[in-house]
Parts: C-alpha cells; structure tokens; sequence
C-alpha cells in the first residue's frame, strides 16, 4: 500500500509513501519499549531540555514546515505558519512548567509520610487527524513525552509529509533514538496495534466513529485513553452584545482554517432582536475574506483538504434549502482546485444537517431565538459538547448562561480556541478525557500513592 499526499489547490501529487507492514510496526514498538527503559528515568529537567530545543528547531524551520502544511491539506500559508508558531509556544510551556506538574504532593495522613508520585505509563499511541497536521500531535505528544512517555504516531493518510516532517524536528533537536516514532500504517494497522495489547495509552482525534472504534478496544485491553471527537460549537449573541464586534468575531471563529475545525463556531445562535443586524454585519465581513491559493501570503480561505468534502458540502447546502432556508453564497468559482465557496444560512433551524452534524468547511448557519431560555435549548441540542461562546455586555449575565451550556469550554465575549495553560476537551460524544495544561500531561502517568510507616 501507498500513501499519497496530494495538493488540493493544483490537484497534483506531492510525494507518495509505502506503507508499514504490521511486523514493521512490532519491531518498532519492541525498540519504543527498550527507549522508555533510559527515556522514563531521565529527570524531568533533562527531558524538558530536548522539547525546549524542538521549540528552536520550529522556529528555526517554519517556513518548511508551513509549506508542507499547506501543501498536503490546504491551510493558509499564513495560518500554517501561525500553527507552527503555537506548536513552539507549546513546546515553550512544557519546557517551563512540567517540573512542576510531576512534582511529588505530601499528603498528611496518620503515617510517618504520604505522598502522591506521578509515573509514566509507557508507550503511547497516537492516532491523529489532517486538519492541523502539526498542532494536534505536538499538544499530544509534548505532555506525554515530558512525562516520561514514548510515543508512536498514527497520522492522516492525507499529510504523511507532515508527519515526517515532525519526526525530523524531534530528531532535530537531539531526541533519543525511537523515543518518537512516525508509523505511516493504515486504520486497520493502527487498529491491530491496539488488539493486540502492544501499547500503554492511545490518545485519538477523529471522529465519533473512529472513537467509537477505538475506544472499544482500549476498553478491551483496560488502556488510558483520550478521545477528542468533534464539535458542533454554539456561538450565542445575546440582545445586548455588541453585535458588531460579535458578527466580526463570528466570521473568525467559522471560518478558521477554512471552517475545517473542532473548535470552530459551527452554528450562530442569535436573539430576534438583533438578528438581522447580526447577519448583515457578518456577511459583510464574511465578503472580506480572500479565497484563493493557500501559498499567497494574503489568502484567508483556501480548498477544502480533500476533494469530496466538497460534495458533502454541498449536499449539506441543499438540504438548508429545501428546508426553507436562502443561503448567501458569494465569491467566483474556482477552475482547479478543491474549493467551496463561503456560505452564510439566515432563518436555519435545528431540523436542518447543518445544525446537528459537525460540518467541516465554509457554511454559517444562523439560528433565531426569542430568548435565554431557547437559545440554551438548541446550544445544548446536538451530540456534541466541545466549545461554545457567549456574547453579551453583561458577564454576569453571559456567566449565568455560559454554566447552562454543556461543553468543556466557554467563551465569553470572544471564540473558542485551544491553549497550552489550559485543559482542552469535550463532554458527551465530543470525548473523554483532556489535553494540554497539567490536566493533560497527566492523562498517560501512574498516579501513584506512597505511604511510609515507622
């Protein structure tokens, strides 16, 4: 088997890979595991040492990694180059502050000494998605490796020049020999990896059903697990925001990354008094966004990462229509290219696919509310519960509402967005389990008790 890596903006091929054969992948594992035996006793203070020096190899590199971001799904080149940036400031953090986090915490108890020690678990899988190529495995891998963790990396079929390109960074910055390790396999592969108890943790982004599958068998296997599956993201804008700035913040948190995002805004629930100001305002704005070819430094939207997203789309568009919708569609289209074109949806409604699954691309639908009361009502109607924002000149009022939202994160007055200090991850079949801050670095460690006695 092969993996192909082609370019969504010229519809040619990049580069191709041959595939790993499940031995390959045993033998590797097998030099993973004899890794873990120098790399989990090492101090924290000296393994931090080589994420610190992976934050200057990114930055030091960034315009390679950006390109080949770009190349292989799409992104900006702007927006590739920002995500680089935060893989370092990652980097930066875990280098900073996981001594602390992995600290012994003394416990007073009725024995001479009690205290809480935190250890690494082993190898850890991880299973990762395209649509941030390099952020989504670095905020995997970064906590787990300062841990005291190795790690094996399942990428997207669709990025395996990304994916080698990371494992070039970490060599980079001096990494022991297998202590991170790039497996270009399929599903099936990355599965049998997991049947077969060959592994300490696996941590996945994807979809639900991959979670769905995944989990079951980490389940089957009694493996730690992190699961971020997806999000259809509430953005609610109350009577008394500031809809302007509301409406500006709205077409960056839709459209980020082309609109291929977990955590991007996914669904504009707005009360009827100020709905249509809200809605002029954002398709004026949205008509400011650039689409174009992803390697001009100016371009805000590029193509869809692959090329039948854009029949799903598309599908998706007909269904608001024949539901009652008009949506607003502008920009030219494009003669090469995996394009879509922009789409804001006024007068959607909860019945309608765009509102109840996750959408990956360029599509805004707005949903009217009379009041608090409904709007918490559709925010909280999906399978979903990742992010979510709240608009309002009033915090204590936004606050108020923001606890009835059920997600793992919210907004307020602004968008949802992932960060290193803080925990990231979702509620009902948007996940289990966290990433990033200390919660996340201690999602793969043996939280270990110790109490001595006289």
């Amino acid at each position: 088997m092969k993996f192909k890596s082609v370019n969504p903006y010229t519809e040619e091929l990049n580069w191709t890979y041959e595939a790993l054969s499940f031995k390959d992948c045993q033998q590797q594992i097998e030099k993973s595991r004899a890794a873990f035996d120098g790399w989990s006793t090492l101090p924290v203070e000296e393994r931090v040492r080589y994420i610190a020096r992976a934050a200057d190899v990114l930055r030091k590199n960034k315009q390679v990694y950006a390109e080949v971001i770009t190349k292989e799904m799409g992104k900006p080149i702007k927006k590739a180059l920002a995500e680089v940036e935060k893989c370092a400031k990652a980097c930066d953090y875990y280098a900073e502050h996981a001594a602390v986090f992995l600290k012994d915490e003394p416990v007073e108890t009725d024995a001479e000494k009690s205290y809480i020690t935190f250890e690494p678990l082993g190898v850890i899988f991880g299973i990762m998605p395209w649509n941030f190529p390099f952020w989504q495995v670095f905020r995997f891998v970064v906590p787990a490796l300062a841990a005291g963790n190795v790690c094996l990396l399942k990428h997207a079929s669709n990025v395996p020049g990304s994916a080698l390109e990371i494992q070039k960074v970490f060599l980079e910055a001096g990494l022991p020999d297998n202590v991170f390790k790039t497996l270009l396999i399929d599903s099936k592969t990355a599965m049998k990896i997991i049947d077969e108890d060959l592994v300490d943790g696996v941590s996945l982004t994807g979809s639900i059903r991959a979670g769905s599958a995944v989990g079951g068998l980490a389940g089957k296997r009694i493996k730690p697990l992190v699961l971020e599956l997806g999000g259809s993201d509430p953005f609610i804008v109350l009577e008394d925001a500031d809809v302007d700035a509301a409406a500006r913040m709205a077409v960056k948190a839709r459209f980020i990354n082309s609109g291929q995002s977990c955590i991007a805004a996914k669904r504009f629930i707005v009360m009827e008094d100020v709905v249509v100001e809200f809605t002029e305002r954002f398709d004026e704005y949205m008509q400011q966004l650039k689409v174009g070819d992803p390697m001009d430094p100016e371009t805000d939207i590029g193509p869809m990462a692959k090329k039948e997203f854009v029949g799903e789309l598309e599908k998706v568009l007909k269904d608001a229509e024949k539901k009652g919708s008009e949506p607003m569609v502008h920009g030219v289209e494009h003669e090469k290219g995996y394009f879509f074109r922009p789409a804001l949806v006024p007068a959607a409604s909860t019945d309608m696919k765009i509102c109840s699954l996750e959408i990956f691309g360029p599509i805004a639908p707005v949903i009217t509310v009379k009041d608090e009361d409904e709007a918490v009502k559709v925010a909280n109607s999906t399978e979903f519960g990742l992010g979510g924002a709240v608009w309002s000149k009033d915090p204590e009022r936004a606050e108020r509402l923001a606890k009835r939202i059920r997600s793992g994160l919210l907004a307020i007055n602004g968008m949802a967005k992932s960060d290193p200090k803080l925990p990231f991850g979702g509620i009902k079949k948007s996940g289990v389990g966290r990433e990033l801050s200390h919660y996340g670095l201690k999602e793969f460690v043996n939280i270990k008790t110790v109490v001595v006695n006289k």
